[in-house]
C-alpha cells in the first residue's frame, strides 16, 4: 500500500505545527533515534525483571515521548 501526503519529496519533513526542515536535521534524526529506543525498553520491561526496575524503564519510555514530542516542535513553537 503506497500512503501519499500530497506535500512532494523535496528532502525536506515538517515539524509538528507544519514547518519544513530538511530530512537530515538534527532533530529530526534525534526524535528518530528516540522513536527506535522506545520499543527496545519495552521489550526489556516486558521480561522477568524487578517491578522496581520496569517502573524506572516506564518513567524513561514517558520521558523519551515527552522529549520526542520537543525534539518534533519547532523553537518558536515552545512555551
Amino acid at each position: 500500500m503506497k500512503i501519499y501526503t500530497k506535500t512532494g519529496d523535496k528532502g525536506t519533513t515538517a515539524f509538528f505545527g507544519g514547518s519544513r526542515v530538511p530530512k537530515h536535521h538534527l532533530r529530526i534524526e534525534s526524535y528518530g533515534t528516540i522513536d527506535e529506543l522506545n520499543p527496545y525498553i519495552g521489550l526489556i520491561r516486558d521480561q522477568e525483571i524487578s517491578d522496581n526496575l520496569k517502573q524506572s524503564l516506564n518513567k524513561i519510555q514517558y520521558d523519551l515521548f515527552t522529549l520526542g514530542a520537543m525534539l518534533g516542535t519547532p523553537p518558536e513553537k515552545e512555551t
